[in-house]
């Protein structure tokens, strides 16, 4: 696993290769991911950190659709990170549904093959669902709460069929959290009031 130190180098490295919001957006993930996981009893928050900044990290390759998590999933597989690697295909499906990415297939049918098949044999760990979660609270200021983001999403690329079922699964894994840590999470991120509240368009 990369030290935390290594993992900012290498969000640097690929945001200068692509600039844009993404950066900050894994910033954001990466510190909500360790400020949760420090109040989870056995989670290692130096390592949900890590996951967190690490979980985009295929947009280093330009602006895409689906093909950015496979992008950082052969990225952090050349770099011996498999377990980042896996947060790479696994970030974006708290459903392990292939068909319900918000955003453009612009994948393989192998890709899309290969990532059907790998969703439904990983079992996720709480590593997997904390940074679902957090990239469903996460704007590149910082957290927000979660309808606020899902709506942010909605209003950007529409509703398709699966949308409850792919909230209520975010929602669901919110709740997880919130009894693991004894409280609710958003008690735990600082400025989520006063990122809730501004206007979304």
């Amino acid at each position: 696993m990369l030290t935390p130190k290594e993992a900012e180098r290498e969000l640097r490295r690929g945001a200068e290769l692509t600039p844009g919001l993404w950066e900050q957006h894994s910033e954001s993930v990466a510190r909500n991911a360790r400020l949760i996981a420090e109040k989870v009893p056995g989670m290692d928050a130096d390592k949900a950190y890590v996951l967190g900044l690490l979980h985009d990290i295929g947009r280093r390759a330009g602006i895409k659709g689906i093909m950015h998590i496979f992008d950082g999933y052969d990225y952090m597989m050349q770099l011996g990170e498999p377990e980042a690697a896996r947060i790479c295909l696994t970030h974006s499906f708290p459903i392990k549904d292939v068909d319900t990415f918000i955003g453009k297939y612009d994948c393989t049918a192998e890709q899309k093959a290969f990532l059907k098949e790998f969703l439904e044999k990983t079992e996720y760990d709480d590593y997997d669902v904390l940074i679902q979660l957090c990239d469903a609270i996460s704007l590149p200021n910082g957290a927000c709460i979660m309808e606020k983001r899902l709506i942010d999403v909605a209003l950007r690329h529409g509703l398709p069929p699966f949308i409850l079922d792919k909230w209520r699964a975010f929602m669901n894994t919110k709740k997880h959290f919130d009894t693991l840590c004894g409280c609710s999470v958003y008690t735990l991120l600082p400025n989520v009031l006063e990122n809730s509240s501004v206007d979304l368009v």
